[in-house]
């Protein structure tokens, strides 16, 4: 039973590929795969069932023809879901299962069964319980009520509106047997309904799981640029005005740098873009590894890169710029190409008493043009 339930459990992540979107061929195939197994453990359930009566035939308590006439009907039932499903009928519905249709299709065979041979109508009810609970796991509240009605009605149909002495055979020993079988066999599948319930509850949590991890990678991909990793202009911008905010409530000093890679053009045209990528890419990863954690070091566009600098006021943020561009001179660029250099320039800002974004930032755009101006490979600040 485990490992029955682990097998028909492994598609709920596909299920969840397919919301909002139209499923993907591997989706569908394991959904097939899924409907497989259950039609399989449904027929199965049948035989099982028609064994049973066998042997109240054997006892005497039904005709022989009734334990073969009831898995004809199951078998039968089993086997048109089967037919349609490898069709591809059952994709044309949202419930790809088709639960409410194929439940009350297995209550009406239990319903009218217990109608034929209500000699031991009580193997019947007791598998009509098992259908409406298995059902119940895959059904929204609107179907597990639709069936729920189904049954009722059935049920009160046959209790009140017919005189059938609805019977659990005992008179002998071989009914006592088969008797004591069918409450076996029921509480061993309501047992398997259990193990599978804490199962799917065990699969869609380590899927929602999945999910969050998912969903936090996308926000985290959203944010960063894809060629540098740091953070892109977009959050990179938003960071900026967050810190503005913070320095304004708690009156604390903040300073941006706007960096900008010398001669990158030059690089690009001489060595290649793909070399100018890893260039971008090492420069990224040396400012991260020599920035404060606070910092915020996101990609401006194109060679130009913002670095916010929050409780930093004027002199130890050009001091921290100065430091930044002499690690970056420093660096052996040779390794991509003998005789590369690398520098930066930088123009510092620091923030003013009800400054602007945009006047930060022109600020200290001009202070990078200055340090352009004097020659490259300098800070300059605004």
């Amino acid at each position: 039973m485990g490992t029955a339930a682990s097998s028909f459990l492994n598609p709920i992540a596909a299920e969840l590929d397919g919301v909002g979107i139209r499923p993907t061929a591997q989706a569908l195939t394991r959904r097939a795969e899924q409907r497989r197994q259950i039609h399989g453990m449904i027929g199965a359930s049948y035989v099982v069932d028609a064994a049973v009566l066998l042997l109240y035939a054997y006892a005497g308590t039904i005709p022989l023809m009734i334990g073969p006439a009831f898995a004809a009907c199951g078998l039968t039932l089993t086997a048109c879901s089967i037919t349609l499903s490898e069709l591809g009928f059952n994709e044309r519905f949202k419930d790809h299962y088709l639960v409410a249709p194929q439940s009350t299709a297995n209550m009406m065979i239990m319903l009218v069964f217990t109608w034929i041979a209500p000699e031991v109508g009580v193997m019947f009810l007791c598998t009509l319980f098992v259908v409406f609970s298995f059902s119940s796991l895959r059904s929204t509240p609107r179907q597990t009520m639709m069936i729920w009605t189904a049954m009722a009605l059935g049920l009160s149909g046959l209790f009140l509106l017919t005189d059938k002495p609805i019977a659990m055979p005992h008179g002998s020993y071989l009914e006592r047997v088969a008797t004591m079988l069918v409450f076996i066999l029921t509480i061993g599948r309501c047992m398997f309904v259990g193990m599978f319930s804490s199962s799917m509850k065990q699969s869609l949590y380590q899927s929602g799981q999945k999910l969050k991890e998912a969903y936090k990678r996308i926000e985290e991909l959203a944010e960063l640029d894809e060629l540098t990793g740091s953070f892109n202009r977009r959050c990179i911008m938003r960071m900026l005005d967050e810190e503005i905010a913070h320095a304004g409530r708690g009156a604390s000093p903040c300073s941006i740098a706007l960096i900008d890679l010398d001669w990158f053009k030059r690089i690009n045209d001489g060595y290649g873009h793909p070399t100018g990528d890893e260039v971008l890419r090492t420069f990224a990863i040396t400012m991260f590894a020599n920035i404060r954690a606070v910092d915020r070091f996101g990609r401006y566009g194109g060679e130009e890169f913002l670095l916010v600098l929050p409780d930093l006021a004027a002199d130890n943020a050009i001091r921290a710029l100065d430091r930044l561009r002499a690690i970056i001179a420093d660096l052996d660029w040779s390794a991509f190409s003998p005789g590369m250099k690398v520098t930066i320039s930088a123009g510092v800002a620091t923030l003013r008493p009800n400054e602007t974004p945009d006047s930060f930032l022109a600020r200290a755009d001009s202070a990078l043009y200055a340090a352009k101006a004097r020659g490259r490979n300098r800070i300059a600040s605004a």
